[in-house]
């Protein structure tokens, strides 16, 4: 018996390589290689987007305002843009257990109350997907079910009863009679969701893709998954926590950096109407190391408490770690801290926290860090109603962020009375209820703590 041919497929952007290598020679990842059966096709599977195409002037060309369908989940319909788009495709991912099926059930059954919408599962049987929706408390009544994982089958169904808006979960359990590999292989998630992609567009469906992932946290299969779809969702959270929060990486309908709250109860996912309470602790008076700032997540600005802990090392390197913020950052802002104000932290252990269990990736939250650094170096607690924000650049200079009029809007509605901000982010007008302090030095917002 002949022997199979191989070859070595890469999974970030899908090349064809005869023998393994360390480094994909088109994309020069590495350990992106995997090994795969060669693929022959006979039969023509590519279809136009439109029926006619044609060249035209851009400006030419009418641009027409996209209308959007609700789901019934504020918070989800935020992360999206604000709801779905017809002939949009979404790909969602996130972690085994984190509630992904849980949420796309309960838009599917709201959805379905106005339009004609399908819930396709290659995981669960239909039973299933029944038990879970009725522990749920969910009115299924109005959603067709089809456990299938055949693309030619799943093309059939969608294309005789043209549904609204479907849910596929999951991408990685479909395949295609046409490829003789494996479900979930490179070949078929790339094939069958560009065959799924190619649906949607042409009968304007609404269609969600529920992606696994790896174990380093990012979207198994090829990378070109992620540039098909119109949109890509995470969906993060702690498993020992009750908090789930879905953020936009990618939104051609919508902003990016968008963030959903959600509660995971007994009666599934419950939206957050006020996900700044989630970040900030509660201590019944001030403790020294914590500082309240203020990020933005897409449109939305967040209060979230950032704690630090400077204590004496006790062995010749000290340690420098941060949760929820760069750690990178960290060393160079106790770089600037010793250089520009003249605290010194070469001898001490230094540990930052952001509560909530978020992830800070804006430089909006250096002076926050550095306030809150030197607040438990001193072991001084800072004001209780003082919020803090602003970029601290390597010559000591605090810079101006994005959005500063909302971010201090959104403090004083929370009861805050005092905010130290970048000078070039003082509102002319000020805030009704909020004392602003504006500096352009970081050893000036040292000198207003010290009174």
């Amino acid at each position: 018996m002949a022997k199979a041919k191989t070859q070595y497929t890469c999974t970030e952007c899908g090349a064809a390589e005869p023998k393994w290598q360390g480094q994909c020679p088109s994309c020069h990842a590495w350990n992106t290689l995997v090994e795969s059966v060669p693929e022959t096709v006979t039969q023509s599977r590519f279809a136009s987007l439109a029926p006619t195409a044609q060249l035209q002037k851009l400006a030419e060309v009418e641009a027409q305002e996209v209308s959007r369908q609700q789901t019934g989940i504020a918070e989800f319909d935020r992360v999206l843009g604000g709801g779905l788009v017809a002939g949009g495709v979404v790909l969602i991912g996130g972690d085994p257990g984190i509630g992904k099926s849980t949420l796309l059930l309960q838009t599917v059954c709201k959805v379905s109350q106005s339009l004609k919408a399908f819930y396709i599962s290659g995981e669960e049987s239909a039973q299933q997907i029944a038990m879970r929706a009725q522990r749920l408390g969910m009115d299924a009544s109005q959603v067709d079910v089809l456990a299938e994982i055949n693309l030619e089958k799943i093309s059939q169904v969608l294309q005789l009863h043209h549904p609204d808006v479907v849910v596929i979960d999951s991408i990685q359990t479909v395949y295609s009679e046409a490829l003789q590999s494996a479900p979930g292989s490179v070949a078929q998630v790339r094939e069958c969701s560009a065959q799924l992609t190619r649906i949607a567009k042409q009968l304007g469906i609404s269609m969600i893709l529920v992606g696994h992932v790896t174990k380093e946290g990012s979207l198994a299969g090829p990378r070109v998954l992620e540039h098909i779809v119109d949109s890509v969702l995470y969906f993060e959270g702690d498993q020992n926590s009750s908090f789930r929060l879905i953020r936009a990486f990618k939104n051609r309908f919508g902003a990016v950096n968008e963030l959903g709250v959600f509660a995971m109860t007994e009666k599934g996912l419950r939206e957050v109407s006020n996900p700044s309470a989630l970040f900030l602790s509660h201590h019944e008076s001030p403790v020294p190391g914590s500082c309240i700032t203020v990020t933005q997540e897409g449109t939305r600005p967040l209060l979230v408490e950032i704690q630090a802990l400077v204590d004496t090392a006790h062995a010749p390197n000290p340690k420098r770690l941060c949760v929820g913020l760069e750690q990178n950052r960290l060393a160079m802002l106790l770089a600037v801290l010793h250089r520009h104000a003249g605290v010194a932290c070469y001898d001490q252990d230094v540990f930052i926290n952001a509560v909530g269990g978020v992830k800070i990736g804006e430089p909006a939250v250096d002076l926050a860090v550095l306030l809150a650094i030197v607040s438990s170096l001193k072991n001084k607690p800072l004001p209780s109603k003082l919020v803090v924000f602003g970029e601290v650049g390597l010559a000591g200079e605090v810079r101006p962020v994005q959005r500063g009029q909302e971010r201090l809007k959104e403090a004083a509605k929370l009861g805050f009375t005092h905010a130290i901000i970048p000078k070039a982010n003082a509102p002319k007008g000020g805030v009704a209820g909020l004392h602003i302090d504006a500096v352009d030095r970081l050893e000036q917002a040292i000198d207003i703590l010290r009174g």
